[in-house]
């Protein structure tokens, strides 16, 4: 499912310019929630808590505190003059019906860290299948590029 825009919290930013995240292939767990009704601030948000009330429940082949990203890489785009981080899309394999049938959003955020440091998140638009897989397809270039 080709989904909506991505933004990239501010207090990651700050972080990954004081050395907080590892997002290469040995690095940091990086998952993944999907949240409904939830309205993001990339201002004031920078924890899991910030926004994990608005996580779907455990339950419908959906798990409390995502998906974690696998296969993660990091590449220096000496051709594009950019930093790449990308893994591979992320799947909710049999998920049930969801409660709304429609996530708000995808958030990811740093497992590794005590505070779950928030990244990014993506608008979703799509309807969660009943019974079927649910899957976040990465954009062609990566998860994100830095410039």
């Amino acid at each position: 499912m080709a989904e909506g825009d991505g933004y990239i919290y501010n207090n990651f930013k700050e972080q990954i310019l004081n050395g907080e995240f590892n997002l290469g292939s040995a690095g940091d767990t990086i998952n993944v929630i999907l949240v409904s009704g939830h309205t993001p601030d990339i201002d004031a948000d920078s924890g899991l808590a910030d926004v994990s009330g608005d996580e779907y429940g455990t339950g419908s082949g959906y798990t409390v505190g995502g998906e974690s990203l696998t296969s993660q890489a990091t590449v220096q785009n000496n051709t594009d003059d950019r930093g790449e981080f990308d893994a591979v899309d992320l799947t909710w394999s049999s998920l049930g019906a969801l409660s709304p049938a429609t996530p708000s959003h995808a958030i990811m955020y740093d497992f590794t860290h005590a505070s779950d440091l928030l990244i990014a998140y993506w608008v979703l638009g799509t309807t969660a299948t009943n019974g079927g897989d649910y899957t976040l397809q990465w954009g062609a270039n990566g998860i994100m590029l830095l410039t």
